[in-house]
């Protein structure tokens, strides 16, 4: 069942490999008893459902979660739960994803116009006037 990132972007559930660990914190004799912490890897760069600016931008905000072999690890352990823990570590992924899915405008730069150069100058020669008509006065 393909997991859905935004309108344009599916992501394969085969993708996504999942194991599951100890977890840390509360939940008293369960938590030393039962593997409930979801670890979640996806290999980025082998990746088919994603276009390639989605991959590098993905890898720019994964940070330390990024292996060398890019890969994806996200830990899961705040709920008590497998399943929890893997809907919340599949959460952090889909974030990550949209994220990295926006596009940021390309900026094109822009000419001064006629009369913005104008106005400039005008402003730069009233502003000469001002301060010469600081000086000392001149004798004639």
């Amino acid at each position: 069942m393909p997991i859905e990132i935004n309108e344009h972007l599916k992501l394969d559930d085969d993708e996504l490999e999942f194991s599951f660990i100890r977890a840390t914190g509360s939940g008293g004799q369960n938590v030393n008893k039962v593997s409930t912490a979801a670890q979640m890897r996806f290999d980025i760069r082998n990746s088919n459902s994603l276009p390639p600016y989605v991959k590098t931008k993905a890898e720019q905000l994964a940070g330390k979660r990024l292996t060398k072999d890019g890969v994806i690890v996200i830990t899961a352990n705040r709920q008590r739960t497998q399943e929890l823990n893997r809907a919340e570590a599949i959460g952090r992924l889909i974030d990550l994803l949209q994220q990295a899915s926006i596009r940021q405008a390309i900026r094109r730069p822009t000419r001064p116009t006629l009369g913005s150069k104008k106005r400039r100058l005008e402003g730069k020669s009233k502003r000469a006037v001002v301060k010469k008509m600081r000086g000392k006065p001149s004798l004639d």
